[in-house]
């Protein structure tokens, strides 16, 4: 199967492990280093909606510049926090997995098995 693609993080250790559970499986994605190669908008748009979550179920709040820019606010919408993201793509939590059976945001790592 190489029609997964994961957003992966090479320093992450949760992302390395969910890499090595996807090949573990006999699946090989495509790797996207979302740090070096970030989403587009719609990229982003549409990983959230096929998640089923809101913009904010996928931002990454450690080791980034979350609480300086105030993303915590509720009232900021979606258009600030993709803007912020377009900024520093280190706001995405990681890794997500995209397959034919669904996207998850893989935390806990055990995530990846309702996708594949």
């Amino acid at each position: 199967m190489t029609d997964a693609v994961i957003w992966h993080n090479p320093g992450c250790q949760t992302s390395r492990n969910v890499l090595g559970q996807l090949r573990s499986a006999g699946i090989e994605p495509r790797i996207v280093e979302y740090l070096k190669t970030p989403p587009s908008r719609d990229e982003l748009v549409d990983v959230v909606r096929r998640m089923g979550v809101p913009l904010r179920g996928i931002l990454r709040r450690r080791g980034t510049r979350y609480d300086e820019l105030g993303l915590g606010d509720p009232k900021l919408d979606d258009t600030v926090l993709l803007d912020a993201i377009g900024q520093h793509p280190v706001l995405i939590e990681r890794p997500i997995v995209i397959t034919a059976k669904g996207v998850r945001l893989c935390r806990p790592p055990e995530r990846v098995n309702e996708i594949i």
